[in-house]
């Protein structure tokens, strides 16, 4: 922050505001800054300011040049109609964003203007305009500074500017056509981080501070006043006063004046003394109703100082409301100052706004709160969330305005302060019940998180701001690691708690002469002076780790020790979930056990309860508690069990003394059902048995309480006995002892739990929480084993608020509940009565469904509901009446998926239950209707509804009807009501055009902010959403549902799925083509991201969904210039120039009668063409044109031209004289070093500044680094490896001269340079093995003499002489000293190799004919019999050439470094691309070669390559090679993505047959007729066709063969279909019959176009070719038996290069070409084999790859021939038993459901 501050070069002590606001969208005034400089040399200042439009700028009265450039309001792209720049937009806008942290204005400071230093005499007695303080930023205090450093004046700066139509930091509400009464008002908002800058000039910082002072000019009415005769403009008597204007803004109101220049309008002044950040002032405007909050006299009368001012303010016509929701605020404000310290401002502001994008904006004196919050008095449900918002808004006034986080990693504590402080108020508000409840429930909440997701929730190391997605967590754990931390202070030795620590620290904000900027770490010493605890473990622990423990408790009696052997075990699961992944225990420092004390508490015999304290210190321990009782035998006759025995007996005979003893005695004691024997008969009460009665009488003690103080934010683990858990509910009277009893005995469903917990409902003693969460329990009971006795209690509890039965005895099963009219007055029984109907509704048969009974019960509560004498509104509990019944109408129990079967086991729905949805959705309909015409509270009712019909459409129950929903996103509607309205619409298909360019539209130009933002942000969730449910059909579901074996990588696969879920999400969103390839996503993408009119967060909102569905083009990198420490470089002579003296060219001429030649030619050329070709050498004369047909070689115009092109061109890297081998290994050691996890630190060049070294250029005269090491590598400065050596030396040198031994860097260093040493050992000995193997060519010798030119012509047929005879008159004599070089043609293009043999040859890459080939004669020997990289290279002749290398496949080879051709990749190129055969695979399928069609081959002697032409020998064939089990020439050979090849043409073999029918898949006619229903307008072919009823007499004369989707089902359930052709047929005949019948135009013939649309587009994914069940379960069985056997060993895993010492593997073997086992059999786990020949293909791929990089004969190769064989040996046996299984049993029927 002082660097910073120090980076700007001023401070500013004083800000002033003026301006005009219009309501109409437009304000405008001007800003005046006195900054004090820092620095003698301040030329500039920088400021913040966007949208805003800067009209002049003044420097002290002297008019400044400025400069103001808004970077996000100026963002374009390269291409606005392309949609894939978005990607280019996301980085400008990032760009954007970082280039305005130095701010968008910049103010030059005139020359009139001097910097002048204050006397040390006047320093801290400067002017001040207002006498304000010094700002106070962080750091030291000021009268520090001001002795530290020079003090200059002031300087006063002006802005003038305006603002019209703000998209961030202001918003306008206006009335509009859908609202036509809304009320215009005005307030700044934090729809942004830097909202403050986008209305003022200012420095946008929360660490810059200032006063503050404001003049607001607003018209005094914003409507015409009716003129009164008589009446002065000052008197507020008449009605339209309650329109006036009134502004609030931070700070307390000087006046309000009128306009000395126009009386229509008002000035209102404020002034702020207290130094705050721009980012905490707001202002509002508009025609607010004020209620004063007046103090109490007492608190006048004990105050010392005058209570503060408080106002809160609504709009016209909310006046209730508001008087009903802040009454309780100046309790609040007592209670802060009473605990926390006077107020730190002078006034406090509460204002209700409309279209608040958030529920609150808090700033300085003044809070923001959206009119959500109001509610009349009428309400019950809403107060608690009312009051926890507007009670926390106030605390923050204290921690949070006044007190902010000293680092941005210390923002846990200020949220953390202030929501304590807020827990301490509702404490006493509400209760000490309410908070203990609450505080437990949030623990469980935090516990439920904290498992390894979340982060610490203070990160001292980044200084960046906490991701927006973990600052709700961080606010949920906060307080409650502050309320632990007060309960361990409060067990110290002072016995204080954290409430007198915050009552010094904000005693010192005021007084002393802090900043007013906390940290963790000052809060810790705070805490430790005052308590004198040592918080370090505790710190470590809960603060700066992640994590919360896992504890296992069990206790035992010893009757010899006359102890309790308590045995503790604990477990952290956010450490064992990064326990194996180094990097992220670093980011998430989880704790690997927690220490601290424990309390227990036991309750022996006698009943009384002894404290004891565990100190945990390990994972694991036994600790042995003294038992207090001393007898051997534990009696119950004690004399505390009699005197509560006869306390009890009192109290029940009215004795109000002795009912002061009820505390000894159970809760529920006196209740009169559970005296009178009848009623507990009908109540079916269940009795301890004898036995158990028994087991009581000898037990020691009645219960144990494990962390009884709530000490600890754990899972505590613990059991004993149900008759403790009772007494333990019935006699503890904390809260969350009750509550662990109700979840302890939840988990064990009797009838005595069920009696206890029914009790527990009953007695009001009981907090209401804990009766709510009795009845929730209840539902555990309600099981079949029990006889359904937990829900004969739930009804037993409702009859309470129903009419009773008529007949003493009544079934309760057979009841109807008609409810009494509604009386809430007593709230606790208004929340038990609504978790009752919960409770009710989520009771299950084993099958899924609800009761029945339990359906009636709850429409019958919905149809009689009665609300009209009651005081309270009824809204939330309708609400929840519907939510219920929408719970029991849907079936709990899932499809089951993953099966062992094709078709999903689904639970029909019998004609009652429909009749039942029909009478459900008719009720909801009717609220619906009712909350139109008198709306509810927030229309909660309407929004309750549409929930019941979006959950019913969701699991399909109704038809998905967007009709429902689309008219309610509309304008006219409540925002609450159009936000569901359009979840809704988008979790239906709204990416068809129609609706994606509505909802396009609604992003763009909706008046309401809040639903733009909405709307965006839920647009890209519910992507994921309609992916996840299946609407996309993708198979990333199918992929979960995978039988899967017992082979010990269950874990590894989970992991493998987890981290390709995204991955396969993105691919289903990008290649559907409704959304990836929509074509009104990809028009309006663009315009839409570029519109001005969009804030920033509906931008990013809309930038996620842009990166879901559409992959970002790509950009040209920018240029960067690196520049270089000054380095020796050697320079190399340039070679000497050989000049040849020009010669005539000869000019060959095709044809038998040539001409003899006619002078000398140039270099002797050789044509080789593909065999079948003539090939003839002639002479030609000069001047002779071109004849047709004749290729004619172009004559070289110079002899250096024809030098250059012998002459192979020196790349870069090697300029230096630095081999091949040298720099591939340099660049693989260097690409290795880059990459290791040691390397960060020596990636770049050592930052002085940034890396906190400033005298490291004094100690290290040369640097070095990695980067640097790699730019003179790539720029050709080393000569050999050893000078890349000797820099990477240097660069470890230096950090360990710098850095002392012991440091981290020292570590990273000696680590790293292992690392080298390790890898360049390695790699000297691979290249000098090659170096060895391939010795360096001589220097070229002269030119040798001309020789002829091979040249061909078309149509000649094929030669029989050796293409070394010459024609006459030319004779062609190879020089054999001359360097060998080739001119090879590749895709287009010329490759210079060199003259061979004397001779330059020219190879096409595409004849014009394709040639036959020639089989090799031997395959080539294995390199050695181990899968290791060979150390010498392999001779391989075929056709009697022979030549080195690895690649006897002749496949395509890769280039090496910098596009330096090997040998072998040019004798591999020399035969045609796709057409060579591989030794190991035999003949293509066009037939064998010939040795006459072979072209001539290189050879290669020693240094020197030969090309020998050769007459083709008449004689037979060669040998054939020994392959294994050769695949048949037609068969097709897959490309190991499971997916045919294409066509080879004629000559592949024959042409493939017609695909022939496609067997019934009845699960996925079923599907595809299930989709098909759910549209709309498939209601019409549902059925068949009624002639009475339709109303079509003659429909069966017309149509001879109806058809129906009803008959068609009944089909399939009947398996009367064999293949899917006639599924279709029956399908499509339904529309044909449709359109038979129906004249076109008419509703029915549309409805069959629309949907036979869908049929087509469902059609094609149920025709999607899948392994069927049968032969994907036989190829996993033998997958998984073959990597159980030892033959698989080689080929389980991939091939590694650096492990195996191989690292010329996939120059052989491409990477994409690779295979082994495991990702075989991972591609047939997650379906990417369509046929078994895809697999097949990959496995003979694996194979063919072993044989050709080893050998058939070495061991490896031995080893592939043996695992073939087994492989295909395996596959017989698989398909002989399914087909013998299939004749015996038929399919497998047996489910297994995966979890």
């Amino acid at each position: 922050m002082q660097r910073e501050q120090a980076r700007r070069g001023f401070t500013i002590s004083h800000q002033k505001v003026v301006l005009e606001l219009d309501f109409a969208g437009a304000l405008w005034g001007y800003t005046e800054l006195r900054i004090n400089p820092t620095t003698k040399d301040l030329k500039a200042i920088h400021l913040h300011s966007r949208q805003c439009v800067i009209q002049s700028v003044t420097v002290a009265s002297y008019p400044a040049e400025f400069v103001h450039y808004d970077a996000v309001a100026n963002l374009n792209v390269s291409n606005p109609s392309d949609c894939h720049r978005f990607s280019e937009l996301k980085r400008k806008l990032y760009s954007a964003l970082a280039e305005g942290d130095e701010g968008e204005l910049s103010i030059a400071i005139p020359k009139e203007v001097p910097i002048r230093m204050v006397p040390k005499e006047n320093r801290g007695h400067g002017y001040r305009d207002t006498s304000t303080p010094e700002p106070q930023t962080p750091g030291p205090s000021t009268q520090a500074n001001q002795a530290s450093g020079p003090e200059y004046e002031e300087i006063l700066i002006k802005i003038v500017y305006s603002l019209r139509n703000p998209v961030d930091g202001v918003q306008f509400v206006m009335p509009t056509d859908s609202y036509p009464y809304r009320i215009p008002h005005v307030y700044t908002t934090t729809s942004s981080a830097d909202a403050a800058r986008c209305w003022i000039p200012c420095v946008d910082s929360v660490y810059a501070k200032c006063a503050w002072e404001f003049e607001f000019i607003v018209p005094s009415y914003l409507e015409e006043r009716e003129e009164f005769p008589g009446l002065l403009d000052d008197e507020f008597d008449y009605p339209d006063d309650r329109n006036r204007t009134v502004v609030v803004c931070s700070g307390d109101l000087v006046e309000q004046v009128a306009h000395p220049n126009n009386s229509s309008k008002t000035i209102f002044l404020f002034s702020l003394l207290v130094p705050t950040s721009a980012q905490h002032i707001a202002f509002s405007a508009g025609p607010f109703h004020v209620l004063p909050l007046p103090p109490d006299a007492a608190e006048e009368i004990s105050s010392a100082r005058p209570p503060p001012l408080m106002h809160a303010f609504c709009l016209p016509g909310q006046e209730t409301h508001l008087a009903t929701t802040v009454s309780f605020l100046r309790g609040a404000m007592n209670f802060y100052q009473t605990h926390f310290n006077s107020y730190p401002f002078g006034s406090y502001k509460l204002v209700f706004v409309e279209e608040l994008p958030t529920q609150r904006f808090d700033s300085a004196t003044l809070a923001l709160v959206s009119t959500d919050l109001l509610h009349g008095p009428d309400a019950i449900d809403q107060v608690y969330e009312a009051r926890l918002c507007l009670s926390h808004a106030l605390a923050c006034q204290w921690m949070g305005i006044n007190m902010q986080q000293k680092n941005w990693s210390d923002l846990w504590l200020v949220n953390g302060l202030g929501l304590y402080m807020t827990g301490l108020f509702l404490c006493k508000l509400f209760g000490n019940n309410e908070y203990r409840f609450r505080l437990k429930k949030d623990m469980e909440r935090v516990v439920e998180l904290d498992r390894g997701a979340m982060p610490p929730i203070c990160r001292p190391n980044n200084p960046e701001p906490p991701d927006a997605a973990a600052v709700p967590f961080v606010n949920l754990k906060a307080p409650l690691v502050l309320h632990i931390l007060d309960r361990k202070l409060g067990k110290s030795g002072t016995s204080v708690g954290l409430p007198r620590v915050l009552n010094k620290i904000f005693l010192e904000g005021v007084v002393g002469d802090t900043n007013l900027y906390i940290s963790t770490h000052s809060f810790l010493r705070i805490c430790r002076k005052v308590s004198g605890v040592d918080l370090r473990t505790f710190a470590d622990q809960w603060i700066y780790g992640s994590g919360c423990p896992t504890f296992g408790f069990s206790a035992v009696f010893n009757r010899k020790k006359m102890a309790v052997e308590i045995s503790m075990q604990q477990e952290c699961p956010a450490y064992i979930f990064h326990e194996k992944n180094d990097r992220s225990k670093i980011i998430h420092k989880p704790v690997p056990f927690f220490e601290g004390q424990m309390t227990i508490r036991i309750h022996e015999a006698d009943g009384t309860p002894y404290e004891h304290v565990l100190d945990i210190r390990s994972p694991y321990k036994r600790y042995e508690v003294p038992f207090n009782t001393k007898y051997k035998r534990v009696r119950r006759n004690t004399k505390r069990y009699l005197a509560r025995q006869a306390a009890a007996q009192a109290a029940a005979e009215g004795d109000a003394e002795a009912a002061e003893a009820m505390g000894m005695i159970d809760m529920g004691f006196g209740l009169e059902i559970w005296e009178n024997e009848k009623e507990r008969e009908n109540w079916k009460v269940a009795d301890w048995t004898e036995d158990e009665e028994q087991t009581m009488s000898g037990a020691t003690y009645e219960w144990i309480r494990m962390d009884a103080d709530f000490e600890w934010i754990a899972t505590i683990g613990f059991e004993q006995p149900d008759f403790m858990w009772v007494s333990q509910l019935q006699r503890d009277r904390d809260v969350v002892a009750q509550l662990e009893a109700v979840r302890a005995l939840s988990r064990r469903p009797t009838a005595i739990v069920s009696s206890t917990l029914t009790k527990s409902v009953l007695v009001a003693n009981y907090f209401y929480r804990i009766r709510c969460e009795a009845a929730l329990a209840l539902v555990h009971c309600a099981i079949q084993k029990l006889e359904f006795l937990g829900l004969f209690h739930l009804f037993k509890l409702f009859l309470r608020y129903c009419y009773e039965p008529e007949t003493q005895g009544q079934d309760l099963f057979n009841h109807t509940y008609v409810p009494r009219a509604n009386d809430f007055t007593d709230v606790a029984e208004y929340f038990v009565r609504k978790t009752l109907l919960k409770a009710i509704s989520r009771v299950r048969f084993a099958d899924g469904k609800t009761p029945v009974i339990v359906r009636r019960f709850l429409i019958d509560q919905l149809r009689y509901n009665d609300n009209t004498s009651n005081p309270y509104s009824d809204a939330f509990y309708i609400c929840t009446n519907i939510t219920a019944l929408a719970a029991a109408t849907l079936c709990t129990t899932a499809p089951e998926r993953g099966e062992l079967t094709q078709s999903e086991t689904i639970v029909e729905q019998t004609a009652e239950d429909i009749e039942l949805m029909h009478k459900a959705i008719a009720e909801v309909d009717r609220y619906r209707n009712m909350d139109r015409l008198i709306p509810s509270y927030h229309n909660v009712v309407t929004i309750a509804a549409l929930e019941f019909n979006l959950m019913l459409s969701t699991a399909g129950m109704i038809p998905v009807d967007s009709r429902v929903f689309f008219p309610l996103t509309r304008e006219g509607n409540a925002t609450q009501v159009r936000m569901l309205a359009f979840d809704a619409l988008l979790m239906t298909k709204w990416y068809t055009p129609k609706i994606m360019k509505y909802v396009f539209a609604i992003i763009a130009s909706d008046p309401s902010r809040v639903i733009r933002r909405h709307v965006a942000i839920n647009a890209c969730h519910s992507l994921a959403l309609l992916v996840y449910t299946g609407e996309m059909r993708g198979s990333s579901k199918d992929g979960e549902t995978l039988l899967i074996e017992e082979d010990g990588s269950i874990p590894e696969k989970s992991k493998e799925s987890k981290r390709s879920d995204v991955e396969l999400m993105l691919k289903v969103l990008r290649k559907d083509k409704e959304v990836g390839k929509n074509e009104i996503l990809r028009e309006f993408l663009m315009p839409l991201l570029l519109s001005p009119d969009v804030d920033q967060q509906a931008r990013w909102a809309i930038l996620k969904l842009a990166d879901l569905v559409l992959r970002g083009g790509e950009e040209a990198p920018p240029k960067i210039t690196i520049q270089l420490p000054p380095t020796p470089v050697t320079e190399v002579p340039p070679s000497p120039v050989v000049r040849i003296q020009p010669v005539a060219q000869r000019i060959l001429k095709t044809g038998p009668t040539s001409s003899p030649a006619q002078g000398t030619s140039s270099t002797p050329k050789i044509k080789l063409v593909p065999s079948g070709l003539h090939r003839e050498t002639t002479s030609k004369p000069p001047v002779v044109p071109q004849r047709k047909g004749s290729f004619v070689v172009p004559p070289l115009k110079r002899q250096k031209q024809e030098k250059e092109k012998d002459k192979k061109p020196v790349p870069r890297p090697q300029s230096s004289g630095m081999s091949v081998y040298d720099l591939g290994a340099c660049r693989n050691a260097l690409k290795k070093l880059q990459a290791h996890k040691r390397a960060r630190l020596f990636l770049q060049p050592v930052d002085p500044v940034r890396d906190r070294a400033p005298d490291y250029f004094k100690i290290i005269k040369n640097p070095m680094d990695l980067s640097t090491i790699s730019a003179k590598l790539n720029n050709g400065l080393y000569k050999d490896r050893a000078g890349f050596e000797a820099d990477f030396r240097l660069m470890v040198n230096n950090s360990k001269t710098y850095n002392s031994p012991g440091t981290y860097v020292h570590g990273e260093a000696v680590a790293l340079e292992q690392f080298f040493d390790k890898q360049w050992a390695r790699i000297s000995k691979t290249v000098e093995s090659h170096k060895n193997a391939h010795p360096s060519m001589p220097p070229p010798p002269a030119p040798p003499p001309a020789t002829p030119v091979v040249k061909a012509a078309k149509g000649r047929e094929p030669i029989t002489k050796p293409q070394t005879t010459s024609t006459p008159g030319v004779k062609s004599t190879p020089t054999p000293s001359a360097r060998p070089t080739i001119k090879l043609k590749i895709g287009g293009g010329t490759h210079d190799i060199g003259p061979v043999n004397g001779t330059d040859v020219r190879i096409p890459s595409k004849p014009k004919k394709p040639p036959a080939e020639s089989t090799p004669s031997k395959p080539p020997p294995p390199s050695k019999p181990v899968v290791k990289e060979p150390k010498a290279p392999v001779k391989l002749k075929t056709n009697g050439v022979s030549h080195n290398g690895n690649n006897s496949k002749g496949e395509k080879r890769k280039k090496t470094t910098d596009g330096i051709f090997s040998d072998d990749d040019i004798l591999a190129s020399a035969a045609p691309l796709k057409k060579r055969p591989s030794p190991l695979l035999g003949p293509t399928p066009g037939g064998p070669s010939t040795p006459s069609q072979a072209p001539p081959q290189p050879q290669r002697n020693g240094s020197a390559v030969t090309l020998k032409l050769k007459a083709p020998k008449p004689a037979a064939s060669p040998p054939p090679l020994p392959r294994a089990q050769p695949s048949p020439p037609s068969e097709p050979i897959h490309n190991g993505k499971g997916k045919e090849p294409e066509g080879r043409g004629a000559s592949a073999g024959p042409r493939p047959k017609p695909p022939a029918s496609m067997p019934i898949n009845i699960k996925r006619c079923k599907d595809a007729v299930k989709s098909l229903q759910k549209i709309p307008d498939s209601a019409i072919f549902a059925r068949p066709v009624d002639p009475v009823a339709d109303g079509c007499p003659t429909y069966y004369d017309e149509i001879k063969n109806p058809m129906d989707f009803g008959t068609i089902n009944q089909r399939l359930n009947q398996n009367k279909y064999e293949t899917m052709e006639d599924f279709k047929e029956d399908v499509m005949l339904v529309f044909r019959n449709c359109r038979k019948f129906n004249p076109p135009g008419t509703f029915p013939y549309i409805c069959a176009d629309n949907v036979e649309a869908v049929f087509i587009k469902e059609w094609a994914r149920v025709m999607e070719k899948k392994l069927e069940w049968g032969e994907k379960r036989s190829l996993q069985g033998v997958l998984s038996q073959l990597l159980k056997e030892d033959i698989s060993f080689v080929f389980r895993v991939p091939v590694d290069p650096v492990l195996l010492e191989i690292p010329t593997y996939f120059d052989v073997i491409p990477k994409k070409d690779a295979r082994d086992l495991g990702t075989i059999k991972q591609k047939l786990d997650t379906d990417k084999y369509d046929t078994v020949d895809a697999l097949r293909a990959d496995f003979d791929l694996m194979i063919n790859n072993a044989l050709l990089f080893n050998g058939v004969d070495s061991e490896v190769g031995q080893i592939a021939m043996a695992l073939k064989k087994r492989f295909y040996e395996l596959w017989t046996i698989s398909k002989s038993k399914k087909r013998k299984e299939a004749e015996t049993n038929g399919q497998p029927t047996k489910k297994l459901k995966l979890k």
